[in-house]
């Protein structure tokens, strides 16, 4: 379930929701806090505080209040972000679910390209 935009590279069909969800992604014996700056049904945008090294390609653990614990593959580095694909499962389709149903309001992202 993937297109490519107008510079070649691979993104998501579903349709993205802008979120202020924080939480911390997890990758072997390092992990970094930040925040989910849109989620759909299928991946997500992280926006990190901290330096976090994971190559694309590397799965990941993202743990949230909002979401509970996620996984997915790395698909996409950009300074301080990350494209996370998730893993696709009834549970991690649940936790998405009832975060649209109960908690999401759409929100503006403050990200500047550098």
């Amino acid at each position: 379930m993937q297109q490519q935009n107008n510079l070649g590279m691979a993104t998501r069909k579903a349709n993205r929701s802008q979120t202020r969800i924080y939480g911390t992604v997890s990758y072997y014996n390092q992990s970094a806090q930040g925040r989910v700056v849109d989620l759909s049904a299928t991946g997500m945008a992280l926006e990190l505080r901290d330096a976090f090294h994971a190559a694309k390609g590397s799965r990941v653990r993202i743990e949230s209040d909002d979401l509970g614990f996620l996984e997915g593959t790395v698909m996409w580095t950009r300074g301080a972000r990350l494209g996370i694909k998730l893993q696709l499962s009834t549970n991690s389709l649940a936790q998405v679910s009832s975060y649209f149903r109960f908690f999401h309001q759409d929100h503006k992202s403050t990200y500047q390209p550098g």
